[in-house]
């Protein structure tokens, strides 16, 4: 492990909390979302719309703010730019959105599942008990994730019901993730 991998390992073990946090905020959103179906798939659509505008909106500011810093920062104000044409199209034509949404949401899990396994296997390398768990939770968000993007057209409001399970166990991967950290916090 490389300096710098540990000083973010401690970091993120410093602030193991914003995992469990994160967690119970991803439960909160699945448990909302499965109970209002309709209401949740017209919000998903400006939820995302807006996040992606913000998204450009940040990445842009945080390019010009690095250009001295980082040696390839134009290409963080490349996908700057990319994420606000987009979020603007978006805001603007609400059908396309929704008609875009699973695969918006199908992509963002597969990433976020990605990321998660990766997480498990890094925590089993510091010798973490209970990383199983975590793969088994990330695993579940990656079948969610799959099952997403087989079919979109398909998925209709089923999305809603796919995507409540998909932050219910994005929710309890995160939960145990920050109860690990914490574990590993003592340790180091």
């Amino acid at each position: 492990m490389t300096t710098t991998n540990l000083n973010s390992g401690q970091m993120a073990v410093k602030n193991w909390w914003i995992s469990i946090l994160l967690g119970i905020l991803y439960l909160f959103a699945g448990f909302w979302v499965m109970k209002t179906p309709l209401e949740s798939y017209i919000t998903l659509s400006i939820i995302f719309s807006v996040l992606i505008f913000l998204s450009g909106v940040i990445q842009i500011a945080f390019s010009f703010s690095n250009k001295n810093k980082m040696k390839d920062w134009g290409w963080y104000l490349l996908g700057g730019f990319i994420d606000l044409i987009i979020g603007i199209l978006l805001l603007t034509h609400p059908l396309m959105t929704m008609a875009i949404l699973p695969l918006y949401i199908g992509f963002w899990l597969l990433f976020q599942s990605i990321l998660s396994i990766g997480l498990s296997f890094q925590l089993k390398s510091v010798g973490t008990l209970g990383w199983g768990m975590l793969l088994f939770w990330s695993l579940i968000t990656l079948l969610f994730s799959f099952l997403l993007l087989a079919n979109p057209l398909f998925t209709g409001l089923s999305i809603v019901y796919v995507t409540a399970f998909a932050l219910i166990t994005a929710g309890c991967f995160r939960i145990f993730l920050g109860i690990h950290l914490k574990k590993v916090g003592k340790v180091l």
